[in-house]
């Protein structure tokens, strides 16, 4: 009787490490990345003699690793070249590491990919044009970094973008175009940062945007009208900026500091309030 229980469970045992199996390739990029990222020195380490069903943040499903979740693990060094052969990814979170280096050109592999959140690590270089090809992309999330360069210029192309933070790096530049054409959007955080420009017209497009903030760059020209019309909008913070001309106190009343801008000389003064625009919105 003994000795059929013992067959029995390690009959079970098989089939659950026959279940937790992936690919030799997705196995060994995994590897690729705990050597790469000291895993030796991680919070939580993976005993790599076990099946990969046991390894601490890895998602599989249907034998395919799905999601990554390591962040606050104390990962450091870069991304091995292997990552990008996990290319059935749909989320990704490495927040709060010791990440470094450039985000690869090769990035564009992990088609299937939803959420990326490495913020918080030491990422620097720029934005690769590449992540305008994950198109299935609802999540983008690289704060405080150390990023530079500009945004990229196809950014648009990512419709079903809901979350883009990047804000706390070093990017500069004009928004892209067509980043105004993304009306999925319901965050986007670009403060801290060094961006300059104008705001289009085209805002009015963010018909879905919840959090709006712009604080602490050098962008200039008026606020344009529509953002006013924007009803979803329920956080906002565009000071520190060079905008000027007038908003309706509804807008001023929204921003955090109340419209602080800084003047030509780097000095600090508020928006004026346009009355006339206040008056019309009363009346209608």
């Amino acid at each position: 009787m003994k000795s059929l229980i013992t067959f029995f469970l390690a009959f079970a045992f098989s089939l659950n490490s026959f279940a937790d199996t992936v690919s030799d390739k997705e196995k060994e990029a995994l590897i690729k990345l705990y050597h790469a990222t000291n895993g030796s020195q991680w919070k939580i380490k993976w005993d790599l003699s076990l099946s990969v069903a046991t390894w601490y943040g890895v998602r599989a499903e249907n034998e395919k690793v799905v999601a990554l979740d390591l962040s606050n693990n104390n990962l450091q060094g870069e991304l091995p070249s292997e990552f990008f052969d996990l290319v059935n990814l749909v989320e990704v979170n490495f927040q709060k590491n010791k990440l470094e280096g450039n985000l690869p050109n090769n990035i564009h592999n992990l088609k299937e990919l939803e959420v990326l959140n490495v913020s918080d690590n030491k990422f620097s270089g720029t934005i690769p044009v590449q992540i305008c090809e994950l198109h299935k992309l609802k999540d983008l999330e690289l704060f405080k970094n150390k990023i530079s360069g500009e945004l990229p210029a196809d950014l648009g192309k990512l419709n079903r973008l809901e979350v883009l933070s990047v804000f706390n790096n070093e990017i500069g530049g004009a928004l892209p175009s067509s980043i105004y054409k993304i009306s999925t959007l319901k965050v986007l955080l670009l403060n801290g940062n060094k961006l300059s420009g104008n705001l289009s017209k085209e805002i009015v497009n963010f018909g879905a945007l919840q959090n709006l903030s712009l604080f602490d760059n050098s962008f200039e020209g008026e606020i344009p009208e529509g953002l006013g019309k924007l009803h979803n909008l329920s956080e906002m913070n565009l000071s520190y900026n060079k905008f000027k001309g007038g908003v309706s106190r509804k807008m001023a009343l929204l921003d955090a500091l109340n419209m602080t801008m800084f003047d030509e000389n780097g000095n600090p003064f508020l928006l004026e309030i346009n009355a006339e625009r206040q008056k019309n919105i009363t009346e209608n």
